[in-house]
Order: structure tokens, then C-alpha cells, then sequence
């Protein structure tokens, strides 16, 4: 069990084991800590985030929830320096637990948990729709979603059947959009906000992710691409400074000019901050390749 539960414990599951007199003697001793009344780590080490989840887990008995069952369940990106849990509404915690956030909820049911995982976690699309409503803001409630469908933990159908179930969603709207882009193809929030650039500005909507093969027969994935009039556009987040980064980029752009093809780059600051210049030089450059308004 302490091996299963990263040495957490609950003084219920202890005590099945142990007498009182010799789970006191661990914690006296110094072999075992007591962060908080009821739970106990069966280690002298510093107590980390797997502690920390089954900290959460057993002392709320319920589920790893939004950010952090995402995290466990494999998304990179977004992790808290909290722990966060859901149980349902009528339930009531009397320990407090540090550094966990307990959510509630009035629909909490078995489809919604997955009990296999270690520790017991809510399933990736719940704990997206999740995740998403309980975002610090819009902007990661979206980013979130497109890194969900990119990083591959989540369909589109599962997160709509949530959202079907749910009564009350902060953000219904916003996610079903943000689920709706993903599915196209918007795998970053900055993909999102160029493609609801466009829309916004009577631009025609680009094909995104789209995989081409290059001269050597690699395959490269263009973040968004006016196929009618060959322009290919990349934004640039702070990754593409990175040295090898750069220059593959430099390699990908020259191709695209060798074949033809015209590129546009801008930055992910520019769309946040500069808009109406990413949008004057995208109409130029449709404009001169033939693109006409209606």
C-alpha cells in the first residue's frame, strides 16, 4: 500500500495495520511525518507532488480533478503549485489539507472517474471541461483545450458529451468554441487567436496543422496555410528563438520560397498586442495573390 500511495497513508488505513501505540512511536521517532492530523508520510525526505496528490486524495476522498488530474494523466504545460480535488457538493472536509484546492461539484458519477489510475483521478475530457472552467482566465481556459486535443489526451466528442451532462459550466460557451477550433486543426492558443482574426476581419479561415511532405521527404506541419493562394503563415512563440529551432525554421521558410509558396511570419506578441498589423499585412499579401473580398 505505501509503495501504491507514494508513502502516503491515512491514520484509517494505518491503524488497520498498526497499533496506535506504534503509529505514534513512527511519527515520534522521526521515521514517518504528520503533515496534518488524519494522513501520514511513511518517508524523511522532503514531501513532493506525488505526495502532495495522494495528500489531496485521501484526505477529501475524492478524485484528482481539472489541472492536476490532467497533469497526471500526461499534459505538459500546466502545472499548479496546488492540488486540486473534487468532491460533490453536499460533502464536507474537516482536515485542512495544504496546498490542495477542493472543488465541488453536483454531478460527480462513476463515467467521471477513472479508478484504475494511481491515485484516482476524473477522465481527461471531465477534467478538461473542468480545467477550462476554472481557469485563472479566458485565455488559459483556451490554451488549455487546444493543448489537450495537441498533447492527444482528449476527443471531441467526449468533451461535448461532458458538457452535455454539466448544468452551470463557467465558459460553456468559450469551450465548446475552443473544441470546435481544436478540432479544426488550432493546436495553441496562438493558433486560436489568428484563426478568430481572421473570422473577425472578413479574412478567409486557413487550413491549420496541415502536413506537407518537404524536398526530402520529411513531413512538416504549417500552423496555418492559404492553400488557393499559396501563402503559408507561422507564428513564433518563444521556442522558435531557440538556436536549432531557428534554424530549422530557416530551412522550412527557404523550401516554402523555392516552391513558390509565400510566407508570412508573425509573434505571438503581435497577435495579443499588434493585431491590426498582422491583419494589414495578411489582407496585402492575399490581396496580391488574388484573393477579392465576397
Amino acid at each position: 500500500m505505501l509503495f501504491r500511495q507514494h508513502h502516503v497513508i491515512s491514520r484509517r488505513q494505518a491503524l488497520r495495520h498498526l497499533t496506535r501505540h506504534a503509529l505514534d512511536h513512527r511519527v515520534r521517532s522521526g521515521r514517518w511525518q504528520q503533515p496534518v492530523r488524519s494522513l501520514y508520510v511513511a518517508m524523511t525526505g522532503p514531501i513532493g507532488v506525488p505526495q502532495r496528490r495522494w495528500m489531496g486524495v485521501l484526505g477529501s476522498r475524492g478524485p484528482l480533478a481539472a489541472f492536476s488530474a490532467l497533469e497526471a494523466l500526461g499534459l505538459k504545460g500546466y502545472a499548479k503549485r496546488y492540488t486540486e480535488v473534487l468532491i460533490t457538493a453536499e460533502r464536507r472536509v474537516r482536515t485542512a489539507l495544504p496546498e490542495t484546492v477542493i472543488r465541488r461539484t453536483a454531478v460527480l458519477t462513476r463515467e467521471d472517474v477513472l479508478l484504475r489510475g494511481l491515485p484516482p483521478a476524473t477522465v481527461a475530457a471531465r477534467s478538461l471541461v473542468d480545467a477550462a472552467q476554472w481557469a485563472g482566465d479566458d485565455a488559459e481556459a483556451t490554451a488549455v483545450v487546444a493543448a489537450a486535443f495537441q498533447q492527444r489526451l482528449v476527443a471531441g466528442d467526449e468533451v461535448l458529451d461532458v458538457l452535455g451532462r454539466l448544468q452551470g459550466v463557467r465558459r460553456e460557451a468559450l469551450i465548446r468554441q475552443a473544441v470546435h477550433d481544436a478540432r479544426g486543426g488550432s493546436h495553441s492558443i496562438s493558433e486560436v487567436q489568428f484563426l478568430r482574426l481572421c473570422r473577425r476581419n472578413g479574412l478567409p479561415e486557413p487550413s491549420r496543422q496541415v502536413v506537407r511532405t518537404d524536398a526530402r521527404g520529411r513531413r512538416r506541419y504549417r500552423d496555418a496555410l492559404f492553400e488557393e493562394w499559396g501563402i503559408h503563415v507561422e507564428v513564433d512563440g518563444a521556442q522558435h528563438m531557440e538556436v536549432r529551432a531557428w534554424a530549422a525554421d530557416m530551412t522550412q521558410h527557404n523550401e516554402i520560397a523555392i516552391s513558390g509558396g509565400r510566407l508570412l511570419r508573425f509573434t505571438a506578441w503581435q497577435l495579443r498586442r499588434d493585431p491590426a498589423t498582422v491583419v494589414r499585412q495578411l489582407r496585402a499579401a492575399l490581396w496580391a495573390a488574388g484573393w477579392r473580398p465576397g
